[in-house]
């Protein structure tokens, strides 16, 4: 079986580098003429599935936005889940999880074990429990063959904070970029992407520099927020991604569902949107 870093690298290849955001926020779906309920948000994510599935490189749904409908918001989101899988389109499942011991592998079973109905290709975590409160995630990563985005350099203002705060001898993200290169240290020795990805925003200017990240030699998918709507363009994820620029993945919501529903217009922006 393939490892998610594989079947993730086959899709950019085939459909170039873009995460599209599945982010259907209450006023957009005001925005596309949909009622602001479960129903709604199914004819959402319908049109998502027949735009992007098998057309892009991959999909990221934000799940607080069907976590707010109760079970029926979560049955829409598993159904989500189950088509972009049938396309074959990897989907990242943007839950940002983090915690320690039974409780992450609690988590991890949900989102990563086969089977499990909310079962996706990679979820977001949060290291700031510590690097290896994710050990439950990593561990059932690795045995279905599914991937991790490790939160490393955000870009929200507030990220700043924690993230370029110095230990020792280099920053808390550093320290997050060197426990993902640990984690993908298999795949690099085979020669192929790792499935312990990074998320480094394409807003972070020099971040990545200054703190003397590299970010190449990790070997990790990085899923770069901060495109499109967010200001951040093709010179930037040169200057911020270095060497690392062809593992990157753009990840772009607003300007690419800005100009649905319709389905051809949403397929346009996505091709527009993509980085290489």
């Amino acid at each position: 079986m393939a490892t998610f870093g594989e079947r993730l690298r086959a899709s950019m290849d085939a459909h170039g580098a873009l995460c599209v955001g599945i982010d259907p926020h209450p006023q957009l779906l005001q925005q596309w003429d949909l009622t602001v309920d479960a129903d709604g948000l199914a004819r959402f994510t319908e049109i998502c599935v027949e735009a992007f599935a098998g057309r892009v490189g991959a999909v990221k749904p934000q799940s607080a936005f069907f976590e707010e409908y109760g079970s029926a918001g979560i049955a829409v989101l598993e159904n989500t889940i189950r088509a972009f899988r049938d396309a074959g389109t990897p989907l990242i499942l943007d839950v940002k999880r983090g915690d320690i011991g039974s409780t992450m592998a609690g988590y991890a079973r949900a989102y990563l074990a086969d089977g499990a109905p909310l079962a996706s290709d990679a979820i977001t975590v949060s290291p700031y429990l510590g690097f290896g409160s994710l050990t439950p995630a990593l561990d059932q990563a690795r045995e279905s063959g599914r991937g991790l985005f490790v939160l490393a350099l955000t870009s929200n203002p507030e990220g700043f904070e924690v993230q370029h705060a110095v230990r020792g001898d280099r920053s808390v993200a550093a320290g997050v970029v060197a426990g993902v290169t640990e984690a993908n240290a298999e795949a690099s020795a085979r020669g192929i992407l790792g499935s312990i990805g990074l998320v480094v925003g394409a807003t972070v200017g020099t971040a990545v520099q200054d703190l003397g990240i590299d970010l190449a030699a990790a070997n990790a998918p990085i899923l770069a927020p901060g495109f499109g709507a967010q200001g951040a363009g093709p010179e930037d994820a040169r200057r911020v991604f270095g060497a690392a620029i062809p593992n990157v993945l753009a990840s772009s919501s607003r300007e690419v569902l800005g100009v649905g529903p319709r389905v051809a217009d949403l397929r346009g922006a996505a091709d527009s949107a993509r980085l290489h």
